[in-house]
């Protein structure tokens, strides 16, 4: 527990951007000018501590306005929804195997302290994106011969990559991307002979379509906010709609660069389940060999 009084509290970034959302909310209602609204807002982002923060929006907001209040009692620092995944207990799969075929582990599944995958001329894909964890650090196995494995991790999780390849190899474009607090740690390791282990992070469909909605929601915000303050003249409507000239730019640009992305990634999935099926086709190939060669023989 600390001694200081809590106005003497240092402020932390995301407490400064709260006031200065009251303030853009409160000039956006007419409560203030844009004179106040400057002084305010650089002294908001000036300020320290809370006691320099609070004099800053006490009178704001008015009765009806659902702006956050300034919490003058420092709060723990939260985790999200990390705790809620790490479950505990065993693992729904502990291990998977394809040989000249291939598996997939995805979904809402539980992720145990040491999940092992084997793969012989096939093919793997264990998705974390949506997955449970039955510890805080938990370690994937993958063992590819003539075969390969992709380690899908979604963002927040800390990736350690310490697999060994011989005429293969493991992908370690993820390793040493920081961890959100409270989040997991996977532990890639292995081996891969004439084969490859590939680690990605992506966001699961859903999310990209949230995040998607929410960007649109902050340009309409955006939008609305310069007609407020720029008034009507012919030159605010020239300058406004050279902003959403620009807005959409960014938009559209932001849009194709995650196309081509998805693109990619279904592209690099497709050429994966091709190889998978061309390893099927011959083996029943080869086994159809040998039952001809074995008819052969009875015969003779």
């Amino acid at each position: 527990m600390t001694d200081e009084e809590p106005s003497e509290l240092r402020a932390s970034d995301a407490d400064r951007e709260r006031v200065a959302e009251q303030l853009r909310d409160a000039v956006a209602e007419g409560r203030l000018d844009m004179e106040e609204f400057e002084e305010r807002l650089e002294a908001a982002y000036k300020a320290r501590t809370y006691g320099e923060l609070a004099p800053i929006t006490r009178d704001l907001p008015a009765a009806g306005v659902t702006a956050p209040p300034i919490s003058m009692v420092k709060q723990p620092a939260q985790s999200g929804s990390w705790a809620e995944r790490i479950v505990g207990g065993d693992g729904s799969s502990s291990w998977a195997v394809a040989i000249m075929a291939g598996f997939q582990r995805k979904g809402r599944w539980t992720v145990p302290k040491r999940f092992n995958s084997f793969a012989f001329w096939g093919g793997g894909e264990i998705d974390l994106r949506e997955a449970y964890f039955a510890d805080r650090e938990v370690v994937v196995n993958c063992v590819a011969i003539m075969g390969g494995m992709n380690v899908v991790v979604p963002p927040g999780v800390e990736v350690v990559v310490r697999g060994i390849g011989i005429m293969g190899g493991f992908d370690h474009r993820e390793e040493g991307v920081p961890g959100e607090p409270g989040a997991p740690r996977v532990t890639v390791t292995g081996f891969a002979f004439w084969g490859g282990i590939g680690v990605e992070r992506k966001l699961t469909r859903a999310e990209r379509l949230r995040l998607k909605e929410q960007r649109r929601q902050e340009k309409l915000e955006r939008r609305a906010a310069r007609k407020e303050l720029q008034g009507s003249g012919s030159d605010a409507r020239d300058t406004r709609d050279t902003l959403d000239g620009l807005d959409d730019l960014y938009d559209t640009a932001r849009e194709a660069l995650e196309e081509h992305r998805d693109l990619m990634r279904e592209r690099h999935e497709e050429r994966r389940e091709r190889h998978a099926q061309r390893h099927e086709l011959h083996r029943e190939r080869r086994e159809a060999r040998r039952e001809d060669r074995d008819r052969r023989r009875h015969r003779d």
